[in-house]
């Protein structure tokens, strides 16, 4: 391997006092170079200062690892003597810090299952570096629709006038194809025709002023349209028409006649009019 091996004994250094001097009391080194089953571990997780030791050596372990070892809480407490609470504490520093990660991914039978990744060097994946996110992509909003402008509402609207209305308004295709409305269109226009029927405009008249003399170029907005014509050739409500007076004189009472006994209407005559009249 060309791999420098940070296990090899150090250079010869000078007799200083208290630094690697065999009468300082401190650590001292008796290595011997590895040729076979050995893992290189970077002193940044051997010497790490905020992970716990038992986090190190964890470490250590998953990285001396084959792939394809099963590495879960369960197998790594039938291993180890520390419990499952440890074992699961010291995985989360590991994740933290960036030597673990977990992976969800899908296997050809459809189950997905959970990868665990040990890094060796944290912030690296791989031999390639990971290519950047892609920036999400911003859908245009659909363009709001215009409002249809208003239209005249009836005096005295009812439910069948209404009705009367909507039908006239659905009925308009078979004049032009291009009058064709949505329901909602047409529950918009129905109080303008509805106006219009209540000045005593026939069904036909309103279909004929709406449907005669129409551009020749497309309709964009039919409904739009027909709003403008029942606004703009809304016809004049008709003359107020006084209610008929009342006939004059009593009223005639329906009686039995004194002298045949039949039933006729009078005014106080106690004889039907047969037998008033003198008899051949």
């Amino acid at each position: 391997m060309d791999t420098e091996n940070p296990s090899a004994p150090p250079c010869a250094e000078s007799g200083t006092p208290r630094k690697n001097h065999p009468h300082a009391g401190g650590l001292t080194h008796d290595n011997t170079r590895h040729t076979t089953r050995f893992t290189v571990i970077g002193n940044h997780l051997a010497q790490h200062k905020e992970l716990t030791l038992l986090a190190i050596g964890l470490a250590v372990h998953l990285q001396s690892l084959p792939a394809g070892v099963r590495v879960d809480i369960k197998s790594l407490t039938a291993r180890f003597p520390e419990g499952a609470t440890r074992i699961a504490a010291a995985l989360r520093e590991l994740e933290t810090h960036g030597y673990l990660r977990r992976e969800r991914k899908r296997v050809p039978d459809g189950r997905i299952v959970t990868r665990t990744v040990s890094c060796n060097q944290p912030g690296r994946r791989g031999d390639a570096p990971e290519p950047p996110p892609r920036p999400p992509v911003r859908r245009p909003a659909p363009p709001r629709k215009k409002q249809l402008p208003p239209v005249p509402q009836p005096a005295y609207s009812s439910p069948q006038l209404l009705q009367t209305a909507v039908d006239l308004l659905a009925g308009l295709r078979r004049d032009d194809p291009r009058l064709l409305l949505s329901a909602t269109d047409a529950d918009h226009l129905a109080p303008g025709v509805a106006a219009w029927l209540e000045r005593e405009i026939t069904p036909t008249a309103v279909r004929h002023a709406l449907t005669t003399d129409l551009p020749a170029d497309p309709l964009r907005r039919p409904a739009a349209f027909l709003a403008h014509r029942l606004t703009a050739q809304l016809p004049p409500l008709p003359p107020y028409r006084a209610p008929a007076a009342p006939p004059q004189g009593p009223r005639p009472k329906l009686r039995n006649c004194d002298g045949c006994d039949r039933a006729f209407k009078s005014t106080g005559a106690d004889r039907c009019g047969d037998c008033r009249r003198p008899h051949d």
